[in-house]
């Protein structure tokens, strides 16, 4: 992809991050994506109509910021998303 092409839709500092709160924050973003998944009808440049369909293609988080947008639990038994249930875990006795 080519840099103007990348959109960042924002960028919330560590320690002042929202968390489990990040709900409120991607509630906008969220209701703007479900109008592009079901298309929007709009006219183009050449004076044809079409319907514009959108999509959210990927997202790039570190691990905290994954569990909190994707309702995760990155901590535990089963950390793993790729593993999941599959995930070799053991706890350490002290």
């Amino acid at each position: 992809m080519k840099q103007p092409s990348i959109i960042s839709s924002m960028i919330i500092p560590g320690e002042k991050a929202p968390g489990m709160d990040i709900d409120v924050f991607l509630q906008p973003l969220i209701k703007e994506l479900l109008q592009l998944w079901i298309g929007i009808d709009i006219q183009a440049f050449t004076k044809t109509k079409f319907k514009l369909h959108g999509v959210l293609h990927f997202t790039t988080n570190n691990f905290p910021a994954y569990a909190n947008l994707c309702g995760w639990s990155t901590k535990g038994c089963f950390a793993c998303p790729s593993c999941a249930r599959g995930t070799h875990s053991m706890w350490l006795e002290n």
